[in-house]
C-alpha cells in the first residue's frame, strides 16, 4: 500500500472528488492517480430565494410587501399605486385638467352673464322691435334699434365664405393626402398654413385696394357677369352700391378661413385605416372610388367641424370686414344682393365704439353683441350634434 501524492497544480484533485472531505484516499500498489477516475464535481448553485407569503390585506385582496431592494426585472422598486405618496402626480395633473375644463365653462358663463346683464336694462328702454326694425337709434330720449340689417350681413357674408372655402379647402386637403408626392404635399400644406398668419388688417387693405376693384367694382366683368347671367335672382341682382360690397368682403373671409378647414380635413384625410383603402382597392374600386367610399366618409365629422370652426371665425371677424363693407345710408332701402353694402355685428359695434357715453347706447351695441355671442353658440351647438350623429364614421 502506497500514499497517494498530491496532484499537480490545475488538474482536478481526485482524492478531493471522491472524499470530498479533504483527507488522503489510500490505493492498492500498482495504481496510480493517473489510474484513478476522478468524478466531476456539480458547481454549487446558490440556493433559492425565498419567496415572501402574500397576506392577504384590508380588502381581502393579497399583496406583496414591501423589501429592501428592487423586485423588477431591472432591479428598481415597482410603482406602488397603492400609496399616497405615488399618487401625487396623478392628484395634481388630474386637478389641473379639472381646474381647466371648469374655468372655461366658467368662463363662457361670465361672458354672457356680463352681457345678459348689461343688455336687459338697454332693451327694456327700446322703443322699437329689435329683431325686426330697420333703425338704429340708440341715443336721446327715445332709443329705438333694430338688429335685422346686421343680422343678415353677418350671415350672408359668412355663408358666403363658407360656400368659397370649403369645396376648396377639401381639395388642398385630398391633393396633399392621396394625391401629391410627399414633397409637394409638405410644401403646399406649409403654404397654406402660413395664411393663417397674415393679420387681419393685411386682408382688409389687400380686399379693399386689389380685390374690390376686379370682383366688386360696377365695371367689373365678375360683377357684370354675375348680374347678367343671375340677375333674376334677388341675391344677385344689380345695386348702386360701389366696390365695398358683401361679394368682396365674403371672398375675404374665404380665403382668411380657409387655412383653419383645411389643415383640419387634412389631418383627418390622412388619419384614414389603411386597411379600408386597401378593402376599397381590393375590390377594384379606382383611386376617386377609393376616396368617395373610404376617406370622405371616414373624414366627414372632422370636415363638418373644420367647417363650423371657420364659420365661427367668419362670423366674428372684425377689422378686415370694418376695412371693406361700405355703409349705406340709413334712407337707402334694404336689399337682399351680395352686391349690397352693410355691417356686421362686429363691425357695426367697431365702428361706433366712440358712441359709449351713455347707458343706453353702451346697452345697443351691448345686446347687439349678445345676439353675435348667441348665434356663435349656436352654430357650435349645431356642429356638435352634427358630429354625434356621424359618429359611427369613425369607430
Amino acid at each position: 500500500m502506497t500514499q497517494m501524492s498530491p496532484p499537480p497544480p490545475g488538474r482536478p484533485d481526485a482524492a478531493d472528488g471522491a472524499a470530498g472531505d479533504g483527507t488522503d484516499v489510500v490505493v492498492p500498489d500498482g495504481v496510480t492517480a493517473m489510474d484513478t477516475p476522478a468524478r466531476q464535481v456539480p458547481a454549487r448553485q446558490a440556493p433559492p430565494r425565498p419567496v415572501p407569503r402574500l397576506a392577504p390585506d384590508a380588502s381581502g385582496q393579497r399583496s406583496r410587501p414591501p423589501t429592501g431592494r428592487g423586485d423588477g426585472p431591472d432591479a428598481r422598486r415597482p410603482l406602488d399605486l397603492s400609496s399616497g405618496a405615488g399618487r401625487w402626480g396623478d392628484r395634481i395633473f388630474s386637478g389641473l385638467s379639472s381646474g381647466a375644463g371648469w374655468f372655461v365653462i366658467v368662463l363662457v358663463t361670465l361672458v354672457g352673464g356680463f352681457l345678459l346683464w348689461k343688455a336687459v336694462p338697454a332693451l327694456a328702454g327700446n322703443n322699437a322691435h329689435f329683431f325686426f326694425d330697420r333703425v338704429w337709434s340708440p341715443g336721446g330720449n327715445t332709443p329705438a334699434f333694430g338688429i335685422p340689417d346686421l343680422l343678415y350681413t353677418t350671415v350672408l357674408a359668412s355663408v358666403l365664405a363658407m360656400a368659397l372655402a370649403v369645396p376648396v379647402a377639401i381639395g388642398i386637403a385630398l391633393f396633399t393626402t392621396q394625391y401629391a408626392p410627399r414633397r409637394l404635399a409638405r410644401t403646399v400644406a406649409a403654404t397654406v398654413d402660413l395664411l393663417a398668419a397674415v393679420p387681419s388688417i393685411i386682408y382688409g387693405l389687400w380686399g379693399i385696394a386689389v380685390l374690390a376693384p376686379i370682383l366688386g367694382a360696377p365695371d367689373s366683368w365678375v360683377r357684370n357677369t354675375i348680374e347678367s347671367t343671375l340677375g333674376w335672382i334677388p341675391l344677385f341682382s344689380a345695386t348702386g352700391i360701389s366696390a365695398g360690397n358683401v361679394f368682396v368682403g365674403g371672398v375675404v373671409l374665404a380665403i382668411m378661413i380657409l387655412p383653419i378647414v383645411a389643415a383640419i380635413s387634412r389631418e383627418v384625410f390622412d388619419k384614414t385605416p389603411v386597411a379600408h383603402k386597401e378593402g376599397a382597392y381590393a375590390l377594384g374600386a379606382t383611386r376617386w372610388e377609393m376616396i368617395r367610399t373610404a376617406v370622405l366618409p371616414f373624414g366627414r365629422p372632422g370636415v363638418i367641424s373644420a367647417s363650423m370652426l371657420g364659420l365661427g371665425r367668419a362670423l366674428g371677424e372684425t377689422i378686415a370686414i370694418t376695412i371693406i363693407l361700405s355703409k349705406p345710408n340709413s334712407t337707402d332701402p334694404f336689399d337682399l344682393s351680395v352686391f349690397f353694402g352693410g355691417e356686421t355685428f362686429a363691425s357695426k359695434i367697431a365702428n361706433n365704439a366712440s358712441e359709449f357715453d351713455s347707458p343706453s347706447k353702451t346697452g345697443a351695441y351691448i345686446a347687439a353683441g349678445l345676439v353675435l355671442f348667441v348665434l356663435t353658440f349656436a352654430v357650435n351647438a349645431i356642429a356638435r350634434i352634427i358630429i354625434n350623429r356621424r359618429k359611427e364614421f369613425v369607430e
